[in-house]
């Protein structure tokens, strides 16, 4: 839980002492603990281990870390997160580099300060004060947050999966739902246990799939008052024209045959005016009970880089960045991953908001850092665009992939995808911990997948 400091001028905040190190003064501060940001601490951390040419602090508002494709997963409750969340002091520790947990509110670009607000627990008893940490390169990589467009009712009743409490909590609503539904003495209404998902990106058909599995496991274990092909119903809204927009045709309309077969509805040219408590609104009058809204229609960048510093961003909030990832007014703030308008070709277009995106833009900086250190001209960052894969749960992944192995696009599907599309969750361990954690983390989540329900039940 965090509050601005909205008492404080930035001059009144106090710097936090940043502890003894044999390191030099030069201090790279990175906002964010995403894909991009913890992987880009932990390599630049382990390198000044060795170089003694700098020190890393990481800012980040939440005490965990997991990857972000992983959200539906937790969702659908066929992942259970604890196995999978990293510890951001635990990280820091063994990593060489220093964890401050809160939020940025603010940058003071002449002091070269990032500001962060005051933080505080449940009981509103305060945690950290506010206060400021100096830097002398900063990279922000603060992700994206749900957009929903000024939507009426989205912000009170419908569920983002931003962040991996969010997952949970939609994971906790279903759960009760069905034990509400099971127990009650009235019969099931029309409604009470229809799920409605709104954006049919990845992020919306992936859980479409997974909860199709999962909400029929949770039945099984003994709600027996509940008939999931009469009172279970997943409805994926898209308002354009079709599901997978980012992804090639042909994938898209398989994808969408693959879902239609499971018993997802899908609904194309869709578009949602408002959402209630319980369902939602169509453009075209329609109404859709619904116990369970998820918004996953489009994203933008926090409200808090909206002028941050007198930055250059867009309009949906993101910094506006060079060909270097140096912002366009500070050659001393990069931006990264989603919060980063980069530019892809000379159409005006940026590099897409992806996981891939992510980590080449961390493995770019951290090469990029060192030659700022040593006074060396910067690189500048290109985008490669390997192709994207959507995983349908247990029952198939398909996607495309981008000049691999043979040099031309091709599609893939079945037990090869399923492979590609575990392999970059893999390479993301391998930049945070290496090659030998990563062969222990699959043997024991294998070995714990089979003493436990395959499905979250709590």
């Amino acid at each position: 839980m965090t509050e601005p400091a909205a008492t404080r001028t930035p001059a009144d905040l106090p710097v936090a002492p940043l502890g003894p190190s044999d390191h030099t003064d030069y201090n790279v501060v990175i906002v964010g603990g995403g894909a991009s940001g913890l992987e880009l601490a932990t390599q630049l951390g382990d390198r000044f281990r060795r170089t003694k040419a700098g020190r890393v602090t990481l800012i980040d508002s939440s005490r965990t870390h997991l990857w972000k494709p992983l959200l539906h997963s937790v969702a659908a409750g066929s992942m259970d997160p604890s196995e999978h969340e990293l510890d951001y002091l635990a990280q820091a520790y063994w990593h060489n580099f220093r964890y401050r947990f809160g939020e940025m509110v603010g940058i003071d670009r002449e002091r070269k300060l990032v500001q962060m607000a005051p933080t505080y627990d449940e009981e509103n008893r305060l945690i950290t004060p506010a206060r400021s940490i100096p830097y002398d390169t900063l990279v922000v990589a603060i992700g994206s947050i749900t957009n929903d467009f000024g939507t009426p009712g989205v912000a009170e009743y419908a569920v983002p999966l931003e962040t991996a409490e969010q997952a949970k909590r939609f994971n906790r609503r279903l759960i009760n739902a069905c034990l509400r539904a099971h127990t009650q003495p009235e019969p099931i209404r029309p409604g009470q246990l229809h799920v409605a998902i709104v954006g049919a990106g990845a992020t919306g058909t992936e859980l479409a799939a997974e909860l199709y599995r999962t909400v029929r496991e949770v039945v099984a274990f003994g709600m027996d008052r509940i008939d999931p092909a009469v009172d279970v119903r997943i409805v994926l809204l898209e308002a354009g024209p079709r599901i997978l927009p980012a992804l090639p045709e042909p994938i898209s309309h398989a994808t969408m045959e693959t879902l239609k077969e499971l018993g997802v509805e899908v609904r194309t040219n869709a578009r949602v005016s408002a959402v209630q408590a319980d369902g939602i609104h169509l453009a075209n009058g329609e109404f859709i009970p619904s116990e369970l809204v998820v918004w996953a229609a489009g994203v933008k960048a926090p409200d808090v880089l909206r002028n941050i510093g007198g930055l250059e961003t867009n309009k949906i909030n993101q910094l506006v960045v060079k060909q270097t990832l140096q912002t366009t007014r500070d050659p001393n703030i990069f931006a990264m991953g989603d919060c980063a308008a980069c530019p892809l070709d000379d159409k005006g277009a940026t590099v897409p908001p992806r996981a891939q995106a992510a980590h080449q833009e961390a493995s770019h900086l951290y090469k990029q850092i060192q030659n700022q250190i040593e006074g060396k001209p910067l690189e500048p960052y290109h985008y490669r665009d390997f192709g994207s894969l959507v995983s349908l749960g247990r029952y198939t992944t398909i996607g495309n992939l981008m000049g691999f192995i043979i040099g031309r696009n091709f599609r893939v599907e079945g037990w090869f995808a399923r492979l590609m599309y575990r392999s970059l969750y893999k390479m993301h361990e391998y930049a945070l911990h290496g090659g030998r954690r990563v062969i222990l983390s699959i043997l024991a989540r294998g070995l714990s997948h089979r003493a436990e329900p395959e499905v979250k039940l709590h």
